[in-house]
This record gives C-alpha cells, structure tokens and sequence, in this order.
C-alpha cells in the first residue's frame, strides 16, 4: 500500500509540475468559447505577468535551490520569483475578482454555479502548483512567496484597469468582432 500512495503523490506532482500545458489550453479553450473581449484582456493579464516576472527574475539573479540527490539536473534560469508561483497566483486573484465584481458574460449561464465554481476550482489548484514548485525544489519558500505577491499585484492592478474604463472600449470591441464574425458565417 505505501508504494501505491508515493505513486499517486509523484503522478499528482509530476501533473503539477506541467499544469502551465493545462492552464493554457483551458485558458484558449475558454477565450475561443466565450468570444469575450474580458477574457481576451484577461489572457493578456497572464501573458503580462508571466513575462515579466521573467524580466524581475534576471535582475534579481537569485540562484535556484540546490538539486536534490536523485533528481534531475539543476534548471539554468534563476529562481527570484518565481514564475509559476506569479502566473497561477494571477489566474487565481483575477478569476476571484471577476467572479466577485463582473457581469456574468452572455455566453455563460447566469447561475450562482458560475460565480462559486471557478475560485472554487482555481483557489486550491493554484495552492497546490504553489507548494508543488517548493515539495519539487525548483524553489525556496521565499521565492514562491515573492512569486505569489507579484501575481496578485498584477492581477489587482489589471483588474483595476479593466473596471476603470479599458472595458467599455473592450466592449465595443468584442460588438464589432462578432458581428464580423456573424457575417464571414452567412456568406
């Protein structure tokens, strides 16, 4: 019985360590479903976010955790902050903001189910890749930590953004996307 516990615990890290392919497609998924300017600005967001960590994290030049014996090689990028640890942390703040504050888009059922379910998914997905990046030794508790307060930073000011005017023009723009796209399906 133990062996089958340490292969469920190294499938459900090895799966946290590649959620980035998951998130993304569920993240294209989402944004070709919906047709929704604010998902669009919402992708954006984590690009942003995601990006520039990466920018922090070479003029910070903070050094990974040592490898752990019996481990792969040691990556080669720097560990300050951490990048994973930023773009889910984002997801995570921003779906919880939208779900609290937005409209409900058209293209989704106006239930209270759409407004519980997604935090109710991402707020402890987004606690497991955080602690997986430390349990896997890619990072330092502290690298996580500063990870963690660069994603709810951007998601916070992004939002902040959209809801102080970037979404009426976000509007107007997903109105003339769709009806280009209504009309390119009629001929």
């Amino acid at each position: 019985m133990p062996n089958s516990k340490n292969r469920a615990w190294s499938l459900w890290l090895s799966f946290l360590d590649r959620t980035n392919f998951t998130v993304i497609a569920l993240t294209a998924g989402f944004v070709l479903y919906t047709r929704s300017a604010g998902v669009a600005y919402f992708t954006a967001g984590a690009i942003f976010c995601s990006l520039s960590v990466k920018v922090v994290k070479r003029v910070i030049r903070q050094p990974r955790p040592p490898t752990l014996s019996g481990r792969k090689l040691k990556k080669v990028t720097y560990g300050m902050p951490s990048t994973h640890s930023a773009s889910i942390s984002y997801f995570a703040t921003y779906i919880l903001l939208a779900c609290s504050y937005l409209p409900i888009h058209p293209s989704l059922q106006s239930v209270l189910l759409s407004r519980l379910l997604p935090p109710l998914i991402t707020l402890p997905w987004a606690t497991s890749i955080v602690m997986s990046r430390v349990w896997l030794g890619h990072h330092t508790w502290p690298q996580v930590f500063a990870g963690i307060s660069y994603g709810v930073a951007c998601a916070s000011v992004w939002f902040a953004m959209w809801t102080n005017g970037l979404n009426i023009l976000g509007n107007d723009l997903e109105k003339v996307f769709n009806s280009w796209v209504t009309s390119a399906l009629v001929r």
